[in-house]
């Protein structure tokens, strides 16, 4: 599988949001990494690295288009870069791992307009008996409110500085698991420190989440 970088998938640097219309589309605020379940810290390395899946439709509910229901997850990154230099994901490559241990690469907005039309098209009426017409489920959603959210959500900090914390989502293709989250990992390498090294790679369990989501239930 060809796995681009962040520079092929992100173009934007991650900025204050834009006052929009649609004013309930909001960017949640940032925390530092260390404040979510599906965490790893490098700790001599002085950066932690953390994965929120959006896996529910009240947290989704901040974007335009319903990703869930198309089988799009998305996850929000949050990096803390805690030392005195910044950090570079210029080269980096995020990557889903599924728990077979196959890589899925982040979405762009054409590949998720693409598998929207194609599950709309699969199932965009419903055959009734008889001379009946059918009936035609809901429309699929404008290019236009997909490219809004990945123009004001998406993960885009090229760089992170010293003592600062980035975040954004990225947008993953899960419509082949049926259970996404089990046993998966958010993989990350090729991020490099300010003299051009690259740090030890970040492997996220969403078991961590998922376990952490289940204790608030319970």
């Amino acid at each position: 599988m060809k796995v681009l970088g962040v520079n092929s998938l992100f173009i934007l640097i991650l900025a204050a949001p834009v006052s929009l219309a649609a004013s309930d589309h909001e960017v949640p605020p940032v925390q530092p990494a260390t404040s979510f379940a599906a965490v790893e810290v490098h700790a001599d390395e002085k950066v932690a690295i953390a994965a929120e899946p959006y896996d529910t439709r009240e947290k989704e509910a901040i974007f335009r288009i319903d990703y869930l229901s198309h089988g799009v997850m998305p996850i929000r990154l949050i990096v803390t870069n805690n030392g005195d230099k910044p950090i570079s994901l210029r080269d980096a490559r995020i990557l889903f791992q599924t728990a077979a241990g196959d890589r899925i690469q982040a979405a762009l907005p054409e590949d998720v307009e693409r598998l929207m039309t194609r599950k709309e098209r699969q199932g965009g009426s419903i055959p009734l008996p008889g001379p009946l017409p059918k009936i035609k489920l809901k429309p699929k959603a404008s290019n236009k409110d997909i490219e809004a959210d990945f123009d004001q959500f998406e993960y885009g900090a090229l760089a992170v500085e010293p003592h600062t914390t980035r975040a954004g989502f990225l947008f993953y293709d899960v419509s082949e698991l049926n259970h996404p989250l089990i046993g998966a990992k958010m993989h990350l390498h090729a991020i490099r420190n300010a003299q051009g090294d690259e740090l030890f790679f970040f492997e996220i369990p969403f078991d961590k989440y998922l376990k952490s989501k289940s204790g608030q239930m319970n």
